[in-house]
Order: structure tokens, then C-alpha cells, then sequence
């Protein structure tokens, strides 16, 4: 691994090349926090797919990108005189020292669930009106209904038990079945919400992160599929043209793989 001082050489490195960028490169000079925000976004997601997958020389590539994407947004910042990379880099030192008094201060924890109803009470101390307020409106449904509950957890609004969550979300399926039969479509999105919602809450009694889990299973059938559709082709078959049973067939072999 790099020393502490070859680590500063390498931003310091980055630094300059924005700053030639931003002052050479037609396309750098035009950059806006807006017209880069899609792409920080795009960007995320590639990190999370390299995760996934455990890849973990692509996990460094997207760390470079999402770094440069930081580099980026303090440079414009600097043109504005309304932050500079030291500022970003001093405002999370700060906050991660305010918000670990257990290390930096006198404060006892015993476990991991202290940290976190600290981490929850301290931002509130920050003037924060809701503990909700931290959790962007534009995430997808999956995350945001999982960084929910985790807020709402670390101040104590919790089920004390995982099966009392089970059991909730039986209740909930309960009722979207008397939806279904009452065929009240509004009603029947409004329980299946509540089903999901249940779900989420359950995989963290878990120790299940939602949103990797279904992932993962995105991923899964995809290669499942496409497995299916490479073996229709070598048959000469058209897949709607095939029986489910022939489709069965090449699907159990693909759970082989």
C-alpha cells in the first residue's frame, strides 16, 4: 500500500489535472453542479454493480470516478468562492468528530445500536426538526423505505422482536389478500405498499440489506434467462413459440451453473 505521502502526491496530482481540465477542455469548462448531477448519480450506481460483484479492480476504478466527481464539484465551488476542496474535506472532519464522542470525547458506548442513536440524537441537537430530514426525497422506493427505519431505529421507534415483525408482515399480507378478493385496485396498491414496506423492515431484523438482496436477484435471473435464450437459439426455437415445460428445462439447467 501507498504512504501517507505518496496518498497526498496522488490528490494533489488529481487537483492539478482539474485545474487544467477546467481551464483547457471544452467540454470541462462548460460543467455545471447540475449537468454533472446525472452523471454522479450514473456513477454511483456503477460503484454499486462493482460491489456486488466483488470486483474489486472495478471497484477502484468507480472510486476514481466518483472522486473526480468531488474534485469536480469543489473546483466550481473555488470559481465561486463558495467552498474549496479543503472546506468539503474540513466540514466532514469535523462533523465525523462532533459525531463520535464516544472516540473524541467522554461519552460510553457499549455496542453498535449506542453509535447509532448517538449519530441520531446529535443531528437533531444540529437544529434538524425531523430524524427523517437526512433521507433524500429522490431515492429509489427500496432504499429510502430502508433508511427510513433505520432512522426511525436509532431513536428508539423499533420492534423489540423479529418475529413481532414477521408477524406484522403476515397481518399485512393478510390484508392485501382481503384486497385482492374485494378487487379494490387502489386499496390493493395501497396493502401491497404496506407488504413491501413490512419486508424491508423485516430483512433488517436480518441483517439483510433490501436492496442488495434484490439485486442480486436481478442479476441472478438475468443470467438465468439470457442462459435460456442462448439454448432456444441453438434449438432454432423462438421462446414464445416454446412450452413452458422446454423452457423449464434449460432454467433448471441454468440454476446448475
Amino acid at each position: 500500500m501507498n504512504s501517507r505521502q505518496e496518498q497526498l502526491k496522488a490528490i494533489d496530482r488529481l487537483l492539478t489535472i482539474m485545474e487544467e481540465l477546467r481551464e483547457q477542455c471544452p467540454w470541462d469548462k462548460k460543467q455545471t453542479f447540475q449537468s454533472l448531477r446525472h452523471l454522479t448519480i450514473e456513477e454511483t450506481y456503477e460503484l454499486g454493480d462493482a460491489i456486488l460483484d466483488n470486483d474489486l479492480n472495478e471497484i477502484k476504478k468507480e472510486l476514481g470516478d466518483l472522486l473526480l466527481h468531488i474534485v469536480f464539484y469543489a473546483k466550481i465551488g473555488s470559481e465561486t468562492k463558495d467552498f474549496d476542496i479543503a472546506d468539503v474535506a474540513n466540514e466532514i472532519c469535523e462533523k465525523l468528530i462532533y459525531r463520535h464522542p464516544h472516540i473524541y470525547s467522554d461519552v460510553v458506548v457499549d455496542n453498535e445500536e449506542d453509535v447509532k442513536r448517538n449519530w441520531e440524537n446529535l443531528k437533531l441537537k444540529e437544529g434538524k426538526k425531523s430524524v427523517l430530514e437526512g433521507v433524500p426525497q429522490s431515492l429509489p422506493a427500496v432504499v429510502k423505505a430502508s433508511r427510513i427505519q433505520d432512522k426511525v431505529a436509532g431513536v428508539g421507534f423499533d420492534w423489540e422482536e423479529p418475529n413481532q415483525v414477521f408477524e406484522k408482515l403476515e397481518e399485512e399480507l393478510g390484508e392485501l389478500r382481503h384486497e385482492i378478493k374485494m378487487q379494490n385496485q387502489e386499496r390493493i396498491e395501497a396493502e401491497f405498499g404496506d407488504v413491501l414496506f413490512s419486508m424491508v423492515n423485516y430483512a433488517r431484523f436480518l441483517n439483510v440489506n433490501p436492496e442488495d438482496a434484490l439485486e442480486r436477484t436481478n442479476k441472478k435471473f438475468i443470467k438465468r434467462f439470457q442462459y435460456l435464450e442462448k439454448k432456444a437459439k441453438e434449438v432454432n426455437k423462438e421462446l414464445k413459440d416454446m412450452t413452458l415445460g422446454e423452457m423449464d428445462f434449460f432454467w433448471e439447467e441454468a440454476k446448475k451453473l
